[in-house]
């Protein structure tokens, strides 16, 4: 699918007629040989392996005029540095929101029923006779699903989960307005009081400083005995010590995750974790969401560039402004 996606980018890119663009032309991270191959370019469309940090942003500076990354996400990013320097900074929102929303479902589904486990043993020859008490799991409706952070994705889970059967609460900077489907969510002012009654629990909050670390043994210490723990944000909200311990110790009853810290090199204890889904940061791995994502940034790298015209997905419009004015 990869290749796919490539080459849609390259055609997009044709399309929204940018006169000159180099790809690098491996399926591995660029690594070490991205200063080399950023040189000179007057913007940039980087993954999120790829880390921006100061230097890096500030060599930048001397020759870009802006930066696109193909990702909602953007903590690969000195997001302060790109705007004390004048590099606007595009990302993907929108777009990936209904194919990670998919993805946390498909976590939900096969952390209650530990698919993974049933499937481990199928494949390995160990089916053996049937039994009532065999493989089982928990039944999703009825039951209360926690979802940490209300965003875009937030709210395409809890649409997805309400048709599920389960009752929908969250936390997040401030309440939804009560209207449509949103009015059947209950909001919780403090993550606390969420984590309490959260049999089902979902981590969709972004990765900022407020956030890192934030689910540490304590809070992780308030779920219901047995919840399932979802997490489709970034690893780094999460203690992963002490995640790993309470799932070790049958506090938490399944996990399903698609992100870690330290990505790829996730740590090893989580591969001998009974009842647990693992996933390889797959949240948005759909053909038809990889080239939205690649569209919705180049349209708007298109635009600032030939015609000197702002786009909303920018997250740092100041930069946009003062470009402007100059």
């Amino acid at each position: 699918m990869f290749s796919t996606v490539r080459s849609r980018l390259i055609t997009i890119a044709i399309l929204v007629a940018i006169a000159a663009f180099s790809l690098w032309p491996r399926d591995e991270p660029i690594g070490s040989a991205f200063d080399s191959w950023s040189r000179g370019c007057d913007a940039l469309l980087v993954m999120a392996t790829d880390r921006l940090d100061r230097p890096r942003l500030q060599a930048l500076a001397r020759h870009a005029r802006a930066v696109a990354t193909y990702s909602v996400g953007y903590d690969h990013i000195d997001l302060d540095a790109a705007t004390e320097f004048g590099l606007p900074v595009f990302h993907t929102p929108d777009v990936l929101s209904d194919a990670v929303a998919e993805t946390a479902m498909l976590l939900i589904l096969s952390a209650a029923r530990d698919s993974s486990g049933a499937e481990a043993l199928l494949r390995g020859g160990g089916w053996g006779p049937w039994s009532p008490t065999r493989f089982l799991g928990k039944q999703l409706t009825g039951r209360t699903l926690g979802v940490f952070g209300m965003g875009r994705i937030g709210r395409a889970l809890a649409q997805r989960a309400l048709g599920f059967g389960l009752r929908v609460h969250y936390h997040n900077r401030s309440p939804l307005p009560a209207n449509g489907n949103d009015s059947r969510l209950t909001y919780h002012s403090t993550l606390e009081s969420l984590l309490e009654i959260s049999e089902v629990f979902c981590v969709c909050a972004p990765s900022t400083p407020q956030t890192r670390g934030m689910l540490d043994a304590h809070r992780l210490g308030l779920l219901p005995p047995g919840a399932i723990f979802v997490n489709i944000s970034r690893g780094d909200l999460v203690d992963e010590d002490a995640l790993i311990e309470a799932i070790a110790a049958g506090r938490i009853g399944a996990a399903g995750l698609d992100v870690y810290r330290n990505e790829p090199r996730i740590d090893p204890r989580f591969l001998k974790l009974p009842h647990t889904t693992l996933l390889p940061h797959i949240g948005s791995a759909t053909t038809e969401a990889r080239t939205a994502m690649g569209l919705i940034v180049l349209q708007a790298l298109d635009r600032w560039l030939r015609e000197g015209q702002p786009s909303d997905n920018c997250l740092n419009p100041s930069t946009l402004q003062r470009r402007t004015s100059e």
